[in-house]
């Protein structure tokens, strides 16, 4: 019997994408849209993301622009971005809200890598925790006899290659943003 490892892989991707999402939101010193993704704006009664009540563009290497649809929502577009604390500058005037992303210093690109490992190893541990589950599965089948001990230490090396494959893709991750802090 070969094991099925769909969930773990499934883990795997998810840890991924939670990481890759999570490093968005680390900003860099570059003007980057993702960064305004989650933060959400009073509009007519209703907290909605930032996107659903203007478009964001980047203007240059280190300024947004949020042209709004709606020009009464300028002042409510910009209390979401300061209430969001980002540490960004933030303006407007009639044609919408700029917002401005000052120099990074040192300490602050030591503070942003930090900040980058302590996300890897929570994505890290949720993958360990996916893996210790099917480890758990895996010597269950054995036990009540699904599987034999030769398929149980070969799904425990196939399932550490999958977790060895997903690791090496956090890292990997982890050390392009570590590098693009720093540059």
């Amino acid at each position: 019997m070969v094991y099925d490892f769909s969930e773990l892989k499934r883990k795997a991707e998810e840890a991924s994408e939670w990481l890759s999402k999570e490093y968005l939101g680390i900003r860099t010193g570059r003007a980057a849209p993702a960064l305004l993704d989650n933060v959400t704006v009073e509009s007519y009664g209703a907290r909605v993301l930032i996107n659903q009540v203007g478009n964001v563009s980047v203007e240059d290497a280190r300024s947004l622009r949020i042209s709004v649809w709606d020009k009464e929502q300028i002042s409510a577009v910009e209390k979401a971005i300061n209430d969001a604390d980002f540490g960004v500058g933030v303006s407007s005037d009639e044609a919408g809200v700029r917002v401005s992303f000052p120099e990074l210093t040192g300490e602050r690109r030591q503070a942003l890598v930090k900040l980058a490992k302590d996300k890897l190893e929570n994505a890290r541990i949720s993958l360990r925790g996916a893996r210790d589950d099917t480890w758990n599965d895996i010597q269950k089948k054995t036990k009540d006899g699904e599987m034999s001990e030769d398929d149980k230490f070969r799904a425990k090396d196939d399932m550490q290659k999958l977790v060895d494959e997903a690791n090496k893709k956090l890292d990997d991750m982890a050390e392009k943003k570590e590098q693009e802090i720093m540059n």
